[in-house]
């Protein structure tokens, strides 16, 4: 078995960086022709990540573009982490977020644990509950009210969890029944993988994160995020746990360039036509003094995560900058 901590494959002290790799769904790959270009180009970015010091790798669990669909590559979530698993070395391998309605938890967890072992022990678990409602209605999934959709969230890690440690599973809730439901092989990692809760919804999101996730992941600005982290931590309070057990992370997108002239002549690169101040405030946008100086700032207030979107993809020059001019300065 290979021991890890269960929050994140790294010391709950520690700071943690992730990156996404380049998989379609924020049209990142629109402009090279042909799908095996464009994997190309996801294998490219996900093996540099790897050689320059990434704690993880990050994909979107999606299938159609944003802001709207466009008839544009996606690749699939889980088989092109399968894939990167054997093209990568030592990096760790999560989604942000899985959506818990496209796969049944009993599967989820024999996926995720193959996952792991093909791996060598790299899978981070990334669950929520789900939103992209035209996903669901394109591929024949029900898109229930959000509260059947937490409800549903929180039996599916419970059963995922179970069949990773359990020699078999019977549980019956108000969502899903699983009778002797068997997952060898189990998860390399011991206790298990560790689990990432993704969403900020302050009455029932929380509280399961508060209850199951050893990662939470929610956005906003510095004082939207603390709110956030306020609310968690009393979930915690009400239920006897720990909030330091809880590795917090955010991830925004990011946009590094050497020189104030060259960030403000990129203007906006915002998807959801934000305009270039509330698109700087809201992420990790400027020079690399600027882009550590709010790494700080979210450090101060208890993240200890950092799992980014470059912003310039398929250029990979904010990775790189992020890699080799801000991440040391934390390590």
């Amino acid at each position: 078995m290979i021991e890890t901590s269960p929050v994140a494959g790294n010391s709950p002290d520690g700071i943690v960086f992730g990156v996404f790799a380049p998989q379609g769904w924020k049209m990142e790959l629109s402009g090279i022709d042909g799908a095996s270009a464009k994997w190309d180009r996801t294998v490219r970015v996900a093996t540099l990540a790897d050689e320059l010091g990434y704690d993880s790798i990050w994909l979107y669990d999606h299938f159609h573009n944003v802001p709207r669909p466009s008839h544009e590559a996606v690749f699939e979530c889980w088989t092109t982490l399968s894939a990167l698993s054997q093209l990568t070395k030592r990096v760790r391998l999560g989604q942000m977020v899985g959506c818990n309605s496209y796969r049944n938890p009993a599967l989820l967890a024999k996926i995720t644990s193959t996952l792991d072992v093909v791996s060598g022990g790299r899978v981070e678990w990334g669950i929520g509950a789900g939103w992209y409602e035209n996903e669901y209605r394109a591929y024949g999934f029900e898109f229930p009210q959000p509260k059947d959709r937490i409800g549903m969230l929180r039996e599916s890690v419970e059963i995922v969890r179970s069949m990773w440690t359990e020699r078999e599973t019977t549980f019956k809730g108000k969502y899903y029944e699983v009778v002797r439901a068997n997952c060898d092989p189990k998860p390399l990692q011991n206790p298990r993988p560790p689990i990432l809760i993704g969403g900020g919804g302050e009455q029932l999101t929380l509280r399961v994160v508060a209850e199951h996730a050893d990662c939470s992941n929610f956005g906003g600005r510095l004082d939207e995020w603390i709110r956030k982290r306020d609310i968690l931590w009393t979930h915690c309070e009400r239920i006897g746990r720990d909030p330091g057990e809880i590795r917090m992370t955010w991830s925004p997108e990011v946009f590094i360039r050497r020189t104030d002239g060259e960030v403000a002549s990129a203007g906006s690169r915002s998807l959801w036509g934000e305009d270039v101040e509330s698109w700087r405030s809201g992420n990790l946008v400027g020079t690399p003094d600027q882009v550590a100086d709010k790494i700080g700032s979210y450090m101060a207030a208890g993240c200890r995560g950092f799992i980014p979107w470059c912003a310039d993809y398929p250029d990979t020059e904010s990775m790189e900058l992020l890699a080799t001019e801000v991440m040391p300065r934390f390590r």
